[in-house]
This record gives C-alpha cells, sequence and structure tokens, in this order.
C-alpha cells in the first residue's frame, strides 16, 4: 500500500478491502479472543480515521489504511502502533517541507491548524489537505512501514 501511494499517489478500495478481510481471517484463524481484538481495534481505527478526515488531515485512501492495519494490530499492538505511524508521518512531513524549502512556513501553518483543533475552532486558520501550500505526503508509506516496524519490534503479544 505505501508504495502504490509512493507511485499513484492513491490507495485503491481493492487493496484496502483486501487488508482488512486478511487481518480478519488471520485473526479469526488464532480464536475468538483475537477475532474480537482485531475488529474492535478496526473499529478504533475507523473512529481516528474519520476524525482525521474530516479535519482535512488525511485522505480517503489512507483512512481505509488505517482501519485495515489496525484490524491487523489489534488492540494488543493498537496503541504503540499508531504512536509509530504518527513520529513516522511527521518525519516525512519534515522531510517533504526540507526538500520543497519550506520548513518555517510549514511549522507556522501546522502550528496554526493545532491551535485551530484545541480551542475548538475559536482560532486559528482552518487548514487542510486542499489549503494552499499545503504539504500532502504520502501517508500510506507511514502507516504501512509504522505498522510493520511496530509489529515486528513493538511490544509483546500476548
Amino acid at each position: 500500500a505505501g508504495l502504490y501511494d509512493i507511485v499513484t499517489r492513491r490507495i485503491p478500495n481493492w487493496l484496502t478491502l483486501c487488508i482488512l478481510l486478511t487481518a480478519i481471517v488471520f485473526r479469526a484463524l488464532e480464536g475468538f479472543a483475537a477475532l474480537g481484538s482485531g475488529l474492535a481495534a478496526a473499529m478504533c481505527g475507523l473512529a481516528l480515521a474519520l476524525a482525521l478526515f474530516k479535519l482535512g488531515a488525511l485522505g480517503g485512501g489512507d483512512g481505509k489504511l488505517l482501519i485495515g492495519v489496525s484490524a491487523f494490530l489489534g488492540l494488543e499492538r493498537l496503541q504503540g502502533g499508531l504512536l509509530t505511524i504518527g513520529v513516522l508521518g511527521g518525519l516525512l512531513g519534515v522531510l517533504e517541507a526540507a526538500r520543497r524549502g519550506v520548513i518555517l512556513p510549514a511549522i507556522y501553518n501546522a502550528g496554526n491548524m493545532l491551535r485551530r483543533w484545541f480551542t475548538l475552532g475559536k482560532t486559528g486558520e482552518r487548514r487542510t489537505l486542499d489549503s494552499p501550500g499545503a504539504i500532502a505526503v504520502p501517508y500510506g508509506v507511514a502507516i504501512s512501514a509504522g505498522a510493520i516496524l511496530w509489529w515486528l519490534w513493538g511490544g509483546s503479544v500476548p
């Protein structure tokens, strides 16, 4: 999914659906508790993806990928996986801003966006992926890499 996002700047529905279904099948093979954990994590991923999509901070394909990845991680690994994804996504954004030579405007815009979120829209500027000067990165790379890294080297599985 990450490579697909780099090449096309899209993550197709068929791919995210396959990821989600594969996660459910693998979790079901591990038993009812593992399946329940995967489904609950997928619902958490859905809630987070919808919130970030509504805020204009995440694309639709990225959100659907996050749901599938959450199902794979399960509740046991979800928190660390999301943190790893967020850190990698931030690094990706900083690298892209540096590549374009717009680090200071990107930091200013991010601060403005956070101010708006924390004040529930009372101050700050509403910025989305479509805003002028917004730096869009293939976030599917961060989601894919972060989930894999956390799965391989993150916390233990019960």
